[in-house]
């Protein structure tokens, strides 16, 4: 295999694992060196990394699908948001769990089907009318909770969905982990096997000739951000869980960034027509693990906000160079 195959590969389905395993090599070998007590890929920091890249993989799930459709979607930080403090406020009123459940997940597929129907009504572009729901949805947030955070009485099942499975030898992964794991199965495989998922990339490398081809459009572009609002809602699930049986209306405050570069890194094209779930899994581990080994190297957070834009920007740049 020769330079320029090797940088191919490098460039294309090996770049999300290259970058995750350089964030995990230069953090280990930091550690040995700096702090030869405290190994970087510690039990208890895995279990860290886990709940986070379940939150965050969530939403790279769906905005997969958003993407690959030449889409983008802003408002799903808000809209986790939203959704997290529904269900607390549902479940704090005395409703059934499931109920509560239920209705998040009800309220993020709505909220997303409404980005979905305003881009093709309005026929604007999806980073305006984002914009403009992202600011709607927390203002929603803030007004279901009153501004406040909501604490509700959580059962077992939704309280401990991101804590490890314990067993009679040591610690499985949690069940939030592998709700992720299952979406982004079913989701790889309606996009690369159904019908629909031929028409999401479709629209996405070019939505005119799609047209020509009769592809529908409008639905396929409501159904593919349903789709996002509904992972949205799992996410926030998963945040209320994390926070200890509690919605915020303050959650997911540059949620969306983190999860369109999870996105990106994973081999996903902001221009449209290319989105790999499997990759943006990839891509939102590489994240949150980049953000522990922050933490225990000790940076402080406004570096960190640097280094976290520094990434999205390479992101942008390796989303580019793979298009050229």
């Amino acid at each position: 295999m020769n330079r320029n195959q090797i940088g191919a590969l490098l460039r294309g389905p090996l770049a999300p694992l290259a970058g995750l395993a350089l964030v995990i090599v230069i953090f280990t070998v930091w550690g040995a060196l700096q702090k030869p007590d405290v190994a970087f890929m510690s039990g208890f920091r895995l279990s860290m990394i886990a709940k986070q890249t379940a939150i965050v993989g969530m939403g790279a799930v769906g905005m997969t699908a958003v993407i690959a459709a030449g889409g983008i979607d802003l408002s799903v930080g808000s809209l986790l948001a939203l959704c997290s403090v529904v269900l607390a406020s549902v479940m704090h009123s005395g409703a059934d769990p499931a109920t509560a459940v239920l209705a998040a997940l009800l309220v993020g597929a709505a909220a997303g089907a409404l980005n979905g129907k305003l881009i093709t009504l309005l026929k604007l572009a999806p980073f305006v009318v984002t914009l403009g729901t992202m600011l709607i949805y927390r203002g929603l947030a803030e007004q279901v909770s009153s501004q406040l955070t909501v604490r509700a009485e959580a059962p077992r099942w939704i309280a401990a969905l991101l804590e490890p499975v314990a067993t009679s030898n040591a610690p499985l992964v949690s069940w939030g982990v592998w709700i992720v794991i299952g979406a982004a199965c079913m989701l790889s495989f309606v996009l690369r096997r159904s019908v629909f998922g031929r028409h999401v990339t479709a629209v996405g490398a070019n939505e005119n000739a799609a047209r020509l081809c009769g592809v529908p459009i409008r639905s396929t572009k409501i159904l593919v951000y349903a789709i996002a609002g509904f992972c949205t809602a799992m996410a926030g699930i998963f945040e209320f869980a994390n926070l200890g049986s509690q919605g915020s209306p303050s959650s997911g405050v540059g949620w969306e960034l983190e999860v369109i570069a999870a996105v990106v890194i994973g081999g996903g094209s902001l221009s449209g027509g290319r989105g790999s779930v499997f990759g943006s899994l990839i891509g939102a581990t590489m994240m949150t693990t980049l953000r522990s080994g922050c933490v225990y190297v000790e940076i402080p957070d406004p570096v960190q906000k640097v280094v976290t834009g520094a990434i999205i920007l390479a992101a942008v740049a390796l989303d580019r160079s793979r298009a050229r």
